[in-house]
């Protein structure tokens, strides 16, 4: 079977998830064996969870930082454009899953200027200037797959799904092997879950 035509792959992430960055990583993986066009977009977990009373005072806290980066990434978008989303991504994601660095304006700039873009963007952190436009890009990924999912959300054409989820992210033969399942199962008509517990943390390596 020939892949010579590249393929639209949109994906929705929040940076400070692990699991979407481990989805993303297996996404980057297929890119480098099948001719992909990665079209990057905003979700947010402080958006997902918006208006839920069920969670402690420490997750919404905690939901409240997450929301910072994501900002930082829509003020980024909007200075340069969306295609410079997919390298300030990495460079995020690197300080926040593999390095431990914390949410914080020091590691934004960090991964912005690493990313050959303006630090001083880490300002937007903390205003609400990018909101809109980060719900809007929200709305689009979830309104794709419905509210009872997480990030990321992934759209290969007129199919959406969120996931997968899967530790570590695959390489080589078993990325394809795997891209080729998740897509004929989520183009099955009427199809709409597979799931079992998580039996182990995020891998990173």
């Amino acid at each position: 079977m020939r892949h010579d035509t590249p393929t639209p792959v949109d994906f929705w992430f929040d940076p400070t998830c692990p699991w979407a960055w481990l989805t993303s990583r297996w996404v980057l993986e297929v890119a480098r064996q099948r001719p992909l066009e990665l079209r990057w977009h905003l979700m947010s977990l402080t958006l997902l969870n918006e208006g839920r009373t069920d969670l402690p005072e420490r997750w919404h806290r905690d939901l409240a930082v997450r929301l910072e980066p994501v900002r930082v990434c829509a003020a980024a978008e909007r200075e340069y454009g969306p295609k410079v989303l997919g390298r300030l991504y990495t460079e995020l994601g690197s300080r926040f899953h593999l390095e431990r660095a914390p949410k914080e304006r020091a590691t934004y700039a960090a991964a912005l200027a690493a990313a050959g873009l303006d630090p001083a963007l880490a300002d937007a952190a903390v205003s609400e200037a990018y909101d809109g436009a980060v719900r809007a890009s929200h709305h689009d990924g979830i309104g794709r797959v419905g509210t009872d999912v997480g990030t990321p959300v992934v759209a290969v054409g007129d199919v959406a799904f969120f996931g997968p989820v899967v530790t570590p992210a695959p390489r080589g033969e078993a990325a394809t092997r795997l891209w080729d399942g998740v897509l004929a199962v989520a183009a099955t008509d009427g199809f709409f879950e597979l799931k079992r517990t998580r039996t182990r943390e995020p891998v990173f390596t």
